[in-house]
Parts: C-alpha cells; sequence; structure tokens
C-alpha cells in the first residue's frame, strides 16, 4: 500500500523509511480503511501479478489467482514439442486476459482469441494484451461463450464461473463483495458453464487439440464426465501448488 499510494521504489522504504509521507499519506488511509473492509489489495491498486506479468484489473474482471497458473503449466507440459509452432489459443471467459497473455508469451508463435459475455471484461482484457505486446496476435470478442467463434484451435482453456449459486454468499468477503457475479456463478450446481463449453469446444477444437478447464471443489469427476461424454479422450485431473484439484485437461481424439 505504500508503494502504491506514495510511489516510492522499495528500496527507498528501508534506506528512507523515516521520510515524510507528506501528500501520499491522507491515500494511505484511504487504502488502509479500504483494505480494513476486506476489498484485497490488488483491487485497490487496481494490478495484480499472474504469470510474471503485471495485469490491470477493475471490478468488471475475476482477480486472477495463483491456482489459475495450473492451466499454463499444464499447456506447457502438454505441447512442449509444439512451442514453436503458431498454434491457435482460444479463451473462454477472458476476463482480465490473464490466461490468453500468459499462453501467447510462453508460445511465441501462437495467436489467440479470448471471448467474454460482458463488454467491460473484454475491456479490460484488450488493455492488458496490448500492454503485454500481444495486440497483433490476440483478438478480444464480446461472445456468450464459443457463439459465433470459428475453428479450428489447437487450445481452448477456460475459468469458467463455478460456484453454486446457494454458496456464494458464503464466500470470503473479499470474493463474494469484490468479484463480479457473472464470474463466480456457476448455476444451481456449479456446472452449468461446462455443460456449454465441453460440446463447443469438441466442436472447435482440430483432431489431437486440447481442452482445459479450471475446476471447483469437488468437481473432478462430474467434469471429467462432461467432457467425455462429449467424446473427449485422455480425460486427467490436475492439482495445482496447495494438492487440490484444480484443472481438467482432455483431448479431442
Amino acid at each position: 500500500m505504500l508503494r502504491a499510494a506514495s510511489g516510492v521504489a522499495p528500496v527507498a522504504l528501508i534506506v528512507d523509511s523515516h521520510e515524510p509521507l507528506g501528500s501520499a499519506a491522507l491515500t494511505i488511509e484511504q487504502f488502509a480503511a479500504r483494505r480494513a473492509a476486506g476489498e484485497p489489495l490488488s483491487r485497490i491498486v487496481g494490478r495484480r501479478e499472474f504469470w510474471a506479468l503485471e495485469l490491470t484489473i477493475s471490478p468488471q474482471v475475476l482477480d486472477p489467482r495463483p491456482e489459475t497458473e495450473t492451466i499454463v503449466e499444464a499447456s506447457l507440459r502438454l505441447l512442449r514439442s509444439r512451442r514453436e509452432e503458431p498454434l491457435r489459443v482460444l479463451d473462454l471467459g477472458v476476463g482480465s486476459g490473464a490466461l490468453i497473455c500468459a499462453l501467447l508469451v510462453e508460445f511465441p508463435q501462437a495467436r489467440g482469441v479470448g471471448v467474454d459475455i460482458s463488454a467491460g471484461a473484454a475491456d479490460v482484457a484488450r488493455r492488458n494484451v496490448a500492454a503485454c505486446g500481444l495486440a497483433s496476435r490476440a483478438e478480444i470478442r464480446v461472445s456468450d461463450w464459443a457463439s459465433g467463434i470459428d475453428g479450428p484451435f489447437d487450445l481452448i482453456v477456460s475459468n469458467p464461473p463455478y460456484i453454486p449459486s446457494a454458496e456464494l454468499s458464503a464466500l470470503p468477503r473479499e470474493v463474494r463483495d469484490f468479484d463480479p457475479r457473472l464470474a463466480l456463478d456457476g448455476g444451481s450446481d456449479g456446472l452449468e458453464a461446462y455443460q456449454r463449453i465441453a460440446p463447443e469446444a469438441r466442436s472447435l477444437l482440430c483432431a489431437g487439440g486440447w481442452l482445459m478447464v479450471e475446476i471447483g471443489a469437488g468437481q473432478a469427476a462430474d467434469v471429467r464426465a462432461i467432457v467425455e461424454r462429449c467424446g473427449f479422450v485422455d480425460a486427467t485431473i490436475l492439482k495445482d501448488l496447495a494438492g487440490r484439484d484444480r484443472v481438467v485437461a482432455a483431448r479431442r481424439p
């Protein structure tokens, strides 16, 4: 908060720790009050680091979290032999653009499309794509999942809303009160988005292409069953660094 409010470099906080804050003192006081009310620091400063990229966030987008990097790690592992190929990547529910930015950085010849039903989220994603120097390789569209999107794609990723509607009120206030409901509410069972994503992804992937979706607690078996019913093979459940089931990856035959 000190750095964000005052613009002071990290080293100066140590070397010149007794210097007066001046006009920044009021801003810091305001920041502290917002944090005490539960607002995450990333939302207060409007920035979040993801995969070593500094991204802008706004109230219109989900605050990207480290566990979502599991999708990037899995993509690098499963497509390591194709890292220099001109792959096509689709991000369904692009939000801040965290996933598509990270993937295009790691696959330097790839091109991507990111879609979101929220025009506000799409605007944020466009800003982050441009800030990461990826505007020439990424297109951000407003769409209801893959409606109107033309394939084929080599990789489709998504961090969809997966919280059951009845459980939203019990979420930590940092999530419940500050992440957009549109990015959280997965319907009555938390699985509505996967029911849309799986068949659409199946039709848009090239042969051998991969689908990777983030999942919530206790959803691994259900999501794997959904993708298998849609004709995917090699469905695998991947864990995040905390050891929790986090991603279902599956391949189109």
